[in-house]
């Protein structure tokens, strides 16, 4: 039986579905110039006199701080609500982007694009939201509602990607930093309409669920939990092709022939295919076992990427590539998301999802930065490549045996209850 969307307060003006609609254009707005940073690293680097490592060392810093900010922007969004925190990723967010331009060393490109645009991507990205929208909607709803933002996310980057290269095309690539700062200026505009800290309860379903034992003992019995330490673990690969990808692939299809525009045109494939993959998994992830979505998402990306990299690379290639891994792109997300609130609650969704996206970001960290130091050294991406092919059997394997239910502490403590 499908269950009617919950409905607030009269007196409300906070509606789940302006929740949701400005959920979803915060993430599409963070996702965009994240996404299409790959697109700089050419023209930064000849400007500037540096090889490919240095600005993959950036990105690297990036994702790291991305994942390590996670655990404790989500512990803020449990305590305070995601206003705040949306609020002020989304303007270190902007200063990072506007401060890219004016970076002259390596030093200062890793203060601006790794630190302060990972920092403010924890506090302003769609793991935030995640945990807005499970104290916003009922449990059968909360797939759905992620797979929502997700994919709206990949609309940011199906956007951004052609935007942005048509920015640094006819205005060069500092102009173009400067008009994905401002944009980002709306994030804390759209973060005011987020509920406080106990969410929106409704419909007779509590906003919040889960025993209120404190954030170090939530986190001490979930990785005590097998399934969810396995959970973390498959993140991580995750992380390490989606990083890769988004930074190395224009400049290995440009060195292999393949023009910028169309070298952009398959990020925002990407992004858009995933905006259709993203909500279908959410969708799915709602009727059907999400550890199953999940091993046959990872083992369809190992099959995909081996094919790209033995086929001979052409236009076609690419835009199948493109498009395949678009549908899967994030769209582990809804079934992640899904298992971390079924195992343990929403009372410390936010945290608990956070150390699971810094693993995420760990494999972010490596995908990226091994990406630059090896082609730098050995002038290809090859190794890179295969070990992401590797690494998505090794996630195939590891989803299996997780268990589709309350972790024991949870179950112990809705009996006492």
């Amino acid at each position: 039986m499908t269950t009617a969307t919950p409905k607030p307060a009269p007196s409300s003006w906070r509606t789940p579905a302006l929740v949701v609609i400005c959920g979803c254009l915060i993430s599409m707005l963070a996702f965009g110039p994240r996404s299409s940073m790959g697109l700089f690293i050419g023209p930064l680097s000849e400007t500037r006199g540096w090889g490919r490592d240095v600005f993959a060392l950036a990105m690297a810093i990036q994702n790291i701080l991305w994942g390590a900010g996670g655990p404790f922007a989500g512990a803020l969004t449990d305590r305070y609500g995601p206003a705040p925190v949306l609020a002020g990723g989304g303007l270190l967010y902007a200063a990072g982007l506007a401060l890219m331009p004016y970076a002259e060393t390596s030093v200062e490109l890793y203060l601006t694009a790794g630190v302060l645009i990972g920092l403010g991507l924890s506090g302003a990205s769609f793991g935030i939201i995640i945990a807005g929208f499970t104290r916003l909607l009922p449990p059968e709803q909360r797939s759905w509602s992620v797979g929502i933002a997700t994919a709206a996310g990949s609309m940011g980057q199906f956007l951004f990607a052609p935007m942005g290269q048509a920015f640094i095309a006819g205005f060069g690539w500092q102009t173009a930093l400067m008009l994905m700062a401002a944009s980002m200026i709306a994030v804390p505009l759209l973060a005011g309409v987020f509920p406080g800290p106990k969410g929106m309860a409704a419909g007779g379903v509590p906003a919040v669920t889960g025993a209120n034992i404190g954030y170090v003992a939530a986190v001490r019995q979930a990785f005590q939990h097998r399934s969810y330490v396995l959970l973390v673990a498959g993140f991580f690969v995750c992380g390490f092709q989606l990083a890769f990808i988004t930074t190395h692939l224009p400049p290995y299809l440009t060195a292999a022939g393949i023009s910028p525009s169309l070298a952009a045109w398959a990020l925002a494939l990407i992004g858009l295919f995933n905006v259709m993959g993203s909500y279908a998994s959410g969708v799915l992830a709602g009727k059907m076992s999400k550890r199953y979505l999940l091993c046959a998402n990872y083992f369809s990306r190992g099959i995909a990427t081996a094919a790209f990299i033995l086929l001979p690379i052409s236009p076609v290639t690419v835009i199948a590539y493109a498009a395949v891994m678009g549908l899967l792109w994030l769209s582990t997300v809804p079934p992640t998301s899904g298992l971390v609130a079924l195992m343990f609650g929403t009372r410390y969704m936010g945290t608990l999802y956070g150390f699971a996206f810094f693993s995420h970001q760990v494999g972010g960290f490596l995908g990226v930065w091994l990406g630059g130091v090896l082609y730098e050294r050995t002038g290809s991406y090859d190794v890179v490549w295969w070990l992401g092919v590797a690494l998505a059997m090794f996630a195939t394997i590891i989803h299996w045996p997780i268990a589709e239910k309350p972790a024991p502490s949870l179950a112990a403590a809705e009996a006492k209850a």
